[in-house]
C-alpha cells in the first residue's frame, strides 16, 4: 500500500462528453404526470427544461477547471484510493476541518463556503475565524475508487478519515458533515480520536423514543410531522438503495437523464426550496453535482452505501450513549429529521452550540452559504 498524496488533475475526455450530448439527444421521455403537483415525482416539464440546458447550455469544462483550482488531490487508504479536496487558509491561527457530504451530494456542496472559511478576511471577516479544510469524496463517490466488494462501512469510512487527517500531518481538527457525512461526522464523534476537538452537525440522525413522541412540544410536534411526511412521501429512493441498490443502478449508469431525474427528486424534496429547486439552485449548480455522478459512473457505487449502512445498523448501527465529543448542531429549518435542543441534549453530553436558523434545508451549504459559514464559526469559536 502507497501512503503517499498525489495532486489530482481532472480532464475528461471530449469523446465522453460527446457521448452524454448523443445520449441526451435520444432520451425517450415518459409520459406527462397525472397530477399538477409533485406527488407523483419531478414534473415531466421541470426535467425537460433542466436537460435542454445540460444538452446545449452547459460548460463542464468551467466545473473541471474549478475543481482543478480548489487543489484535488488522491492517497490509497485501506486499499481505496480517496479523492479530496485540499484548500490550506493563508492564515495561521486556524482549524483543520474535515468536511463530508452525503447523497446525493458531492464534494460541490461546499463550493460557496470554501473561500469564507479559509480565507475570511477576503470575505469580510476576521483572521481568526480561519479554516483548512479537507474536503473528501466518500468511497464509491465522485472520484474516489469504487469498493468490488462488501465492507466499506460507516465504521471503515469513519477510520479511512482519521487516517486522512493524519496522513496529512494535522495534530488536532474538527469534522462537519451532514447526510451521509453527518452519520460519519458523528461516527469520529463516538470514536473520539485524540486529534478530534469537536464535530458541527447540520442534520443528526436519530429516532426519537416513545417517551419523547408522547411528551413532545408544540415545535417538537412539527418536527414528528416533518419526519413522518418523509417517510411517506420522499423516503421511497432511500428503501429501495437500502434493499436493492443494484435494480436502480442500471438506470443510474446507462441513462443520463434518469440519473438527473433521480437526484433532481432531492433537491425537489429536501431542500429548503418548497418543491421548487430552481428557486434555489442554478441549474449549473444542479448539474454540476449530477456530473460528479455521471462522468466517473458512480450513480450505482454511490447508492450501495445505503446498504452498507443498513447491514451495519442492522448489527448495532451507532452507540447508544450520549457522545462526550464537544459537538455543535445548526438546524435548517427545511431539514426533514430536525432535532429540538433537549433532544440534543439527552444525546450528546458536552453540546456546545445548538441553533434553529430561519432558512435553509437538507442543502445547508449549497442553500445558504452565508448562515452555514456563521454557524461554523459560531460552532468552533470555543475550540480553537
Amino acid at each position: 500500500m502507497t501512503t503517499t498524496v498525489q495532486p489530482f488533475h481532472l480532464h475528461i475526455a471530449e469523446a465522453e462528453l460527446d457521448d452524454l450530448r448523443d445520449r441526451l439527444s435520444r432520451t425517450r421521455w415518459p409520459d406527462p404526470e397525472t397530477v399538477d403537483d409533485t406527488s407523483q415525482g419531478p414534473p415531466l416539464a421541470k426535467i425537460r427544461a433542466l436537460v435542454d440546458y445540460w444538452r446545449e447550455g452547459y460548460d463542464w469544462r468551467r466545473c473541471e477547471t474549478m475543481l482543478n483550482r480548489f487543489g484535488q488531490y488522491r492517497t490509497e487508504i485501506d486499499g481505496l484510493g480517496i479523492h479530496f479536496l485540499h484548500i490550506r487558509s493563508p492564515e495561521s491561527n486556524t482549524i483543520p476541518l474535515i468536511m463530508t457530504h452525503g447523497w446525493p451530494g458531492s464534494v460541490l456542496e461546499f463550493r460557496d463556503v470554501i473561500g469564507p472559511l479559509t480565507d475570511p478576511v477576503a470575505h469580510g471577516g476576521s483572521a481568526s475565524d480561519a479554516f483548512h479544510l479537507v474536503i473528501p469524496t466518500l468511497p464509491g463517490f465522485g472520484f474516489s475508487d469504487k469498493p468490488t466488494a462488501t465492507g466499506w462501512n460507516l465504521d471503515r469510512i469513519t477510520d479511512a478519515w482519521i487516517t486522512l487527517m493524519d496522513r496529512l500531518g494535522y495534530e488536532h481538527w474538527g469534522a462537519q458533515g451532514g447526510d451521509w457525512g453527518a452519520a460519519v461526522t458523528s461516527m469520529l464523534g463516538y470514536k473520539a480520536p485524540p486529534s478530534l476537538i469537536g464535530i458541527h452537525l447540520n442534520m443528526v440522525l436519530f429516532q426519537p423514543t416513545d417517551e419523547e413522541r408522547e411528551n413532545a412540544t408544540a415545535e417538537e410536534q412539527e418536527m414528528l410531522g416533518r419526519m413522518q411526511r418523509y417517510e411517506e412521501q420522499f423516503s421511497g429512493y432511500y428503501k429501495l438503495q437500502n434493499t436493492r441498490p443494484q435494480s436502480i443502478g442500471f438506470s443510474l449508469a446507462d441513462s443520463p437523464v434518469g440519473l438527473a431525474a433521480w437526484i433532481y427528486a432531492l433537491f425537489q424534496d429536501v431542500s429548503g426550496s418548497d418543491g421548487k429547486p430552481e428557486d434555489v439552485f442554478t441549474f449549473d449548480e444542479m448539474l454540476d453535482d449530477i456530473m460528479l455522478y455521471w462522468l466517473p459512473n458512480a450513480g450505482p457505487s454511490s447508492v450501495r452505501l445505503y446498504w452498507e449502512a443498513m447491514r451495519s445498523m442492522m448489527k448495532g448501527g451507532m452507540p447508544t450513549q450520549p457522545m462526550s465529543t464537544p459537538t455543535a448542531i445548526s438546524m435548517f429549518p427545511g431539514e426533514q429529521g430536525g432535532i429540538s435542543r433537549r433532544w440534543a441534549e439527552r444525546r450528546f453530553a458536552n453540546l456546545v452550540h445548538f441553533n434553529e436558523v430561519d432558512r435553509g434545508g437538507h442543502f445547508a451549504a449549497m442553500e445558504q452559504p452565508e448562515l452555514f459559514v456563521t454557524e461554523l464559526r459560531s460552532a468552533f469559536e470555543g475550540m480553537r
